[in-house]
C-alpha cells in the first residue's frame, strides 16, 4: 500500500495538470473565433468610362500599284532598288530608246511628203474649179483632183496620229512610279527584254496615308452611326511587339454598306496619316473602336465581383466592419476594372481579396487598401463586354468563391 501511495498521487497530479490544459484550451480557441477576418478593401470609385469595341484589324495601303512597262524592249539601266522610297513620277527603269527614235523620224517623213503632195493637189483643186467654171474640163477629172486633195488630208492626219505614238512610246521608254510610295521587290533588271504590258517590274504600295480595315459585331452598328452622327469618331491601333506606348489614332473614313451575313459582322475603315510608318502594309493590329461613355458611372475591380446562386454580388463592408452580401448588376468590363449599373453607391468599402472566409454578418479588419484609380486610364484597345452573369450551382451567396 505504502509503494502505490506515490504512484496514485502521480496519477492524479497528472490528471490535474490535462484536465486544467483542457479547460485553458476552451476559450483561446472561442477567442480565435471571435477575432475580425483580415481582407482587403478599396472603396467604390465614380468616374467617366469609355467603352471599347476590341477588335483584330489589317493595314492596307491607300493605293497598290503593279508597275509594267507600257512599251516593249530590252532594259538598258535599273534606277530603282528593293524596299526603296520613290516619289511620284521618279524614274525607275530606262528601256532602249532608239527604236522610238527611228520610229519618230519615220512618221516626221511620211508627214512631210505627204503635207508636200497636199500643197500640189490642192493647187490643181483650185485650177480644176476655174476651168470647170468655164466647162473646159469633165466633171469625172474635177471629182478626181478633188478625192486626191482630201484623200492627203487624211493621210496627213493618220501620219500625225502615228507621230504622236511614236513620242508617246519614247516617253513610255522612261519607266516612271504612277504615285508615291515604299518599293517592294524588284523583279525585272538591266538585260531583260520584255514585252508590253505583260511582264511587273515592281508593285509600289502607298504607306503614307494607310488604311486600317477591321470589322465589329453587328450589334455595335446602331452605336456606331448614332455616334457618327455626333462628329467623327476615331480609334486607337497598336501592332503587337509596338515599344511605344502612345497607340496611332485613326478616324473612321467608311463603313460598308452591308453586313457580312456569314458572320455577322460590319467593315470598318479607318484612315491612319501613318507619317512615321509605325503601321505596314499587311501587318495586323489591336484596334479599339470608342462607341460611348460611361458618364459618372461607379467601378470597382473586376477582382471583387463574385457569383452566387441569384446572380453577381460582393461583399460590402459597413461603418461596423460587418461584412454584408449585397446583389449587384455588373456592366461593362474596362480593362481590370467594372462598371456596376445597380446596387453600389460610389465610395462603399468593397472587398477585394480574402471573400472566401467571409460570410454575411462577420466583422472583418482592412489590412490594406488595394489601389484603385480614381478615373480609368484611357482603355487600350478592348472590347465592351458585360461580366459574366451566369449563376454558380456550387455555392450560394455568401458562401461563393472569387471570381
Amino acid at each position: 500500500m505504502n509503494r502505490s501511495f506515490p504512484l496514485r498521487a502521480v496519477i492524479t497530479a497528472l490528471l490535474f495538470f490535462l484536465a486544467a490544459c483542457s479547460g485553458n484550451g476552451e476559450p483561446k480557441k472561442a477567442s480565435r473565433e471571435a477575432r475580425p477576418v483580415p481582407v482587403v478593401a478599396v472603396p467604390a470609385k465614380a468616374a467617366d468610362v469609355p467603352v471599347v469595341v476590341k477588335a483584330v484589324g489589317n493595314v492596307e495601303p491607300m493605293a497598290t500599284v503593279a508597275v509594267k512597262p507600257q512599251v516593249g524592249g530590252a532594259i538598258l539601266n535599273q534606277l530603282v532598288h528593293d524596299g526603296a522610297k520613290v516619289a511620284k513620277g521618279e524614274m525607275l527603269f530606262r528601256i532602249d530608246p532608239r527604236p522610238f527614235d527611228l520610229a519618230i523620224r519615220e512618221s516626221q517623213a511620211k508627214l512631210e511628203r505627204d503635207k508636200a503632195l497636199l500643197t500640189k493637189a490642192e493647187e490643181d483643186l483650185k485650177r480644176y474649179v476655174t476651168l470647170k467654171a468655164k466647162d473646159v474640163v469633165a466633171q469625172e477629172q474635177y471629182d478626181q483632183t478633188f478625192a486626191a486633195a482630201k484623200t492627203l488630208e487624211g493621210t496627213i492626219k493618220l501620219n500625225q496620229a502615228t507621230l504622236d505614238r511614236a513620242k508617246l512610246d519614247l516617253e513610255y521608254a522612261d519607266v516612271r512610279a504612277p504615285i508615291a510610295g515604299q518599293v517592294g521587290a524588284v523583279l525585272l533588271t538591266a538585260g531583260n527584254v520584255v514585252k508590253a504590258n505583260e511582264a511587273t517590274a515592281c508593285i509600289i504600295n502607298q504607306i503614307s496615308p494607310v488604311f486600317i480595315a477591321f470589322s465589329i459585331p453587328e450589334r455595335y452598328l446602331p452605336a456606331v452611326m448614332a455616334r457618327q452622327k455626333k462628329g467623327p469618331l476615331a480609334i486607337t491601333a497598336a501592332a503587337p511587339g509596338d515599344v511605344l506606348d502612345d497607340p496611332v489614332k485613326a478616324m473612321i473614313a467608311s463603313v460598308d454598306n452591308a453586313v457580312d451575313a456569314k458572320t455577322g459582322t460590319i467593315r470598318l475603315k479607318a484612315l491612319a496619316e501613318n507619317a512615321d510608318a509605325r503601321l505596314w502594309p499587311g501587318q495586323f493590329v489591336r484596334v479599339g473602336l470608342t462607341i460611348a461613355t460611361l458618364e459618372n458611372a461607379v467601378t470597382i475591380p473586376t477582382q471583387a465581383v463574385l457569383d452566387g446562386v441569384t446572380g453577381p454580388y460582393v461583399y460590402v463592408l459597413g461603418k461596423d466592419g460587418k461584412a454584408e452580401a449585397r446583389k449587384i448588376t455588373p456592366g461593362p468590363i474596362v480593362e481590370a476594372e467594372t462598371v456596376v449599373e445597380k446596387g453600389l453607391a460610389a465610395g462603399e468599402m468593397v472587398v477585394t481579396d480574402g471573400q472566401v472566409r467571409l460570410a454575411p454578418g462577420v466583422a472583418a479588419e482592412i489590412k490594406s487598401t488595394a489601389a484603385a484609380p480614381a478615373k480609368p486610364t484611357e482603355a487600350k484597345p478592348t472590347e465592351a463586354k458585360p461580366a459574366d452573369t451566369k449563376p454558380s450551382e456550387a455555392k450560394p451567396a455568401g458562401e461563393g468563391a472569387k471570381q
